[in-house]
C-alpha cells in the first residue's frame, strides 16, 4: 500500500511538474510574442535594438547575437525591447538631440515609423489570441449552456419568477451562447438587465427586466449580481485528476447497491424518464418510500468509448433531514416572487409570518419545515396571518389566504450565508432568526438544556477524526456566525447553518449561545426526523457542457474573430464598471492570479489553456493601449501630439508623464498583489 501511495505522489509531483513548465512557457509565449512585435517592426524600420529581454530587472542570462543582446531577467511580469533614442526609465532620450541625429535611433524616425513600432506589440498580440483561438474552436470547446441550474432565493432572477431549468437567449439585447455571457454581461451591465428566452418546458417564452444587487445597495456584493448559477447534467462527476468520490460521504448513496460509478449517467428515476438536472431534481424532491431507483447507462470500461452502453438499476436508500429538536423564531420576509401566490395574496417584503393554518410558526408548526408544509397544500387555499409595519408607526395584523402551486420545499437551497429560506409553493423567502422559541421533548437540544428564549451566536460543525478529504468546506471545524454586533445579517444565517448540517452529514454540532445573559458551549449529535427526506442529493453530478467547434479552418478563423472582438470589448466594459464603480476593484487579479488560473487551465486540458492565453493576449493588447505614460498607448499619445502639432513635446512634459505613470503602474501592481495574497489569499492554505 505504501508503494502504491508512493507511485500516486510521484504521479501528482509529475503532473504539476508539467503543468508548470507548460503555464510558463504559455505566459512567455504571450509575452515574448508582444515583445516580438515591436523588434520586428523596430528592426524593419532600421532601429538600432539594445536588449530584447523577457521579464525585467537583473538579467538572469543573456546572450549577444548580431548587435542585439537577448536576456531572460528576473521579475516575470512582462519585457521590453530596448531601442537607442527610446528608454522608459530615460524619458530625456526621446526629445535629445544628440540621439534624433543617429539615423538609426529610435527618435530621428518619421513619426509613421514610430507609431507601427509602438502599435506592433498589440497587433501581435490581437493576432496570437485569433490564432489561440482559432486553434481551441477547431478542436472544439466544452461551453457551459446558458441554462439555469439555480436561483439564489431573494435575488433579483428569483423575484422576476426565473426558474431552474429555463434558457437565456439574449442578455440586454446580445445573443448568449454560453453561461460565461450572462455571468460576464451581468457583472458588466450599465443598468438593469433584460433577459429574454425560453421556459424550461421549451416552448413558453419569457422577457424580465432585472435591477441587479449591486455594492451600493449590497456592500458586500463586488460586482453587479442577478443570482444565478449553472446547471448540471446527469452524468455522474468523472474527474479522476481530483481523487474523489463521486459520492458525498455519509449519504444513503455510499451505500448504494450496486455502487455508482465515475462517469454514469442517470437516465430514469423509480421509472420515470429524466431529461434535464432541473428534472432530475424534482423527481428526487418528490421521491416517496424507503428506497429509490436510478436507472444508470454504464460504460465499459474494457471496449472503446464510443460503444453502446449498458444500463443498470441501482438502488439508494432514504437519507433523513438531520434535526438538533430547535423550533427558531421567523424573521420578516425578505423577498416576494412576481406573479406569484403570496403575491396575489397581497403578503409583502418586511411582513412576519405568525400563523399557518392557525399554527403559530415557532411554538406549533416549525418554519424550517413550512417549504414541505406549504408543498403539501398545492391546491388548497391556506390562510396565513402576519404582521406588517405600518406606514406611520406601529404594527397591524391581518389574514391572507393564499394557493400554492406544486413545487417541492428545498429545491431551492440556502447555500450562502444571509439567504433567506425559500418556500417554493408560493413564492415566499423568509429569514429565520436564531432565537429559540420551543424545545421539542427528547431531542439533542432538550438533552444538552437549551431552553426557550436562548439566542443562538453561532453554529461549528466538527468532523470525526479520519473524515474524507472531499468533506467540503475542508475544514475540521467550520464555524458560522450567529451574531455579529457589527453586522446584523449574520442573525439571518439560521437557515444557511441548517442546511449545511444536511451537506456534512457526518458531523456534530457546537452551539454557542446566551441564556439570561450566559454565554455556554454545548456539543450536540443531530438526529435524523424518520417523517422527513433530505433533499440533500448525495451524487456529485458534472456540470452540463455543449460543445463548439468549427466546421472547418475558415470558420475557426470566423469564431476566433468574433470572440476576440467580443473580448476586447468587455475589456473596455470592465474598464468602465470599474471607474463608475460598478464592479469592485477586489475583483482585481495581480500576476499571482494570472498564474493561479493559468496553472489550473493548464491541468484542464490544452483547449483551455488556449482559450485563457488567448483572453491573457487580448487584455495585453487592450490595457497596453491605454493612453498611460510607460505604456504603449501614453507613446501613442505623444506621437499623435507631434503629428498633429509637427513638434515634438518638451522633455518636462515627457519626463513628468512618464514618471507619473511609473508611479501609477507601481501603486496598482502594489494594490493587485496585496489583493492577490491577502483578499484571493492565493499562496496561502484556505
Amino acid at each position: 500500500m505504501d508503494g502504491l501511495n508512493g507511485l500516486l505522489a510521484a504521479t501528482s509531483l509529475l503532473e504539476n511538474g508539467v503543468n508548470f513548465l507548460t503555464t510558463a512557457l504559455g505566459l512567455g509565449l504571450v509575452i515574448f510574442f508582444h515583445e516580438l512585435g515591436h523588434f520586428a517592426v523596430a528592426k524593419w524600420c532600421n532601429v538600432y535594438v539594445e536588449r530584447f529581454s523577457i521579464g525585467f530587472g537583473p538579467v538572469l542570462l543573456g546572450w549577444k547575437w548580431g548587435e542585439t543582446e537577448y536576456a531572460l531577467s528576473a521579475i516575470p511580469f512582462g519585457g521590453y525591447v530596448k531601442m537607442l533614442g527610446q528608454d522608459d526609465s530615460d524619458p530625456s532620450q526621446l526629445t535629445n538631440e544628440e540621439l534624433a541625429a543617429d539615423p538609426r535611433s529610435y527618435s530621428a524616425k518619421p513619426v509613421w515609423q514610430r507609431m507601427a513600432i509602438i502599435s506592433a506589440g498589440v497587433t501581435m498580440n490581437l493576432i496570437t489570441a485569433i490564432l489561440f483561438f482559432a486553434i481551441a474552436f477547431a478542436n472544439g470547446v466544452q461551453v457551459s449552456p446558458p441554462i439555469v441550474g439555480e436561483v439564489r432565493p431573494g435575488m433579483p432572477a428569483w423575484m422576476a419568477a426565473v426558474d431552474s431549468g429555463d434558457r437565456i437567449d439574449k442578455i440586454n439585447g446580445r445573443r448568449v451562447t454560453s453561461f460565461a455571457d450572462i455571468s460576464l454581461n451581468t457583472a458588466l451591465s450599465d443598468d438593469t438587465v433584460r433577459l429574454e428566452g425560453t421556459r424550461r418546458d421549451g416552448e413558453t417564452r419569457f422577457d424580465v427586466t432585472l435591477e441587479p444587487f449591486t455594492s451600493r445597495t449590497h456592500p458586500e456584493i463586488t460586482r453587479p449580481q442577478i443570482g444565478l448559477g449553472p446547471t448540471r447534467g446527469l452524468e455522474v462527476e468523472n474527474f479522476p485528476k481530483q481523487q474523489r468520490s463521486p459520492i458525498v460521504s455519509g449519504t444513503a448513496f455510499a451505500t448504494a447497491e450496486p455502487p455508482f460509478a465515475n462517469g454514469d449517467t442517470v437516465k430514469q428515476i423509480n421509472g420515470t424518464p429524466v431529461k434535464s438536472f432541473a428534472d432530475f431534481q424534482e423527481k428526487f424532491l418528490t421521491r416517496t418510500g424507503d428506497t429509490t431507483e436510478f436507472l444508470v447507462a454504464r460504460k465499459d470500461d474494457l471496449i472503446k468509448d464510443d460503444s453502446p452502453q449498458k444500463e443498470l438499476t441501482i438502488r439508494v436508500g432514504a437519507d433523513h433531514v438531520r434535526t438538533l429538536g430547535l423550533r427558531m423564531d421567523s424573521g420578516p420576509i425578505a423577498a416576494i416572487q412576481k406573479d406569484s401566490p403570496a403575491e396575489k395574496a397581497g403578503l409583502k417584503a418586511g411582513d412576519k409570518l405568525l400563523q399557518v393554518k392557525g399554527l403559530n410558526v415557532g411554538t406549533e408548526i416549525d418554519p424550517i419545515k413550512l417549504p414541505n408544509e406549504f408543498a403539501k397544500w398545492a391546491g388548497e387555499e391556506v390562510e396565513v396571518k402576519v404582521k406588517r409595519q405600518k406606514d406611520g408607526s406601529g404594527t397591524e395584523e391581518f389574514t391572507a389566504r393564499v394557493m400554492p402551486n406544486a413545487r417541492p420545499g428545498w429545491s431551492e437551497r440556502p447555500e450562502l450565508e444571509g439567504e433567506p429560506l425559500s418556500i417554493p409553493a408560493i413564492g415566499l423567502a423568509f429569514h429565520i432568526i436564531p432565537k429559540v422559541v420551543s424545545v421539542d421533548p427528547g431531542s439533542p437540544a432538550a438533552e444538552a438544556g437549551i431552553k426557550p428564549e436562548a439566542r443562538i451566536t453561532s453554529l461549528t460543525l466538527v468532523a470525526p477524526p479520519g473524515a474524507p478529504e472531499d468533506d467540503a468546506p475542508k475544514k475540521p471545524r467550520f464555524t458560522v456566525s450567529l451574531y455579529d454586533e457589527k453586522d446584523s445579517r449574520k442573525e439571518n444565517n439560521w437557515a444557511y447553518a441548517f442546511w449545511l448540517m444536511q451537506e456534512l452529514p457526518q458531523r456534530s454540532v457546537e452551539l454557542t449561545l446566551m441564556d439570561n445573559q450566559k454565554a455556554q458551549t454545548v456539543s450536540l449529535e443531530p438526529k435524523p426526523d424518520t417523517e422527513w427526506l433530505s433533499p440533500l442529493i448525495g451524487l456529485r453530478l458534472m456540470g452540463q457542457a455543449e460543445l463548439k467547434k468549427a466546421k472547418d479552418p475558415a470558420d475557426a478563423f470566423s469564431m476566433a474573430v468574433d470572440y476576440t472582438r467580443s473580448s476586447c470589448l468587455n475589456i473596455y466594459l470592465t474598464l468602465r464598471s470599474l471607474i463608475t464603480g460598478r464592479l469592485s476593484y477586489r475583483e482585481l487579479h495581480g500576476p499571482l492570479g494570472i498564474a493561479s488560473a493559468a496553472f489550473y487551465v493548464a491541468s484542464e486540458g490544452i483547449v483551455p489553456l488556449l482559450l485563457f492565453l488567448g483572453f491573457l493576449s487580448v487584455n495585453l493588447a487592450v490595457l497596453n493601449f491605454l493612453p498611460i505614460p510607460v505604456l504603449d498607448g501614453g507613446h501613442m499619445v505623444f506621437l499623435l501630439w507631434e503629428s498633429i502639432t509637427r513638434r515634438k513635446p518638451s522633455e518636462k512634459v515627457v519626463a513628468g508623464a512618464t514618471y507619473v505613470g511609473m508611479l501609477f503602474l507601481l501603486g496598482l501592481m502594489v494594490l493587485v498583489l496585496y489583493l492577490d495574497l491577502f483578499v484571493h489569499r492565493l499562496g496561502f492554505g484556505r
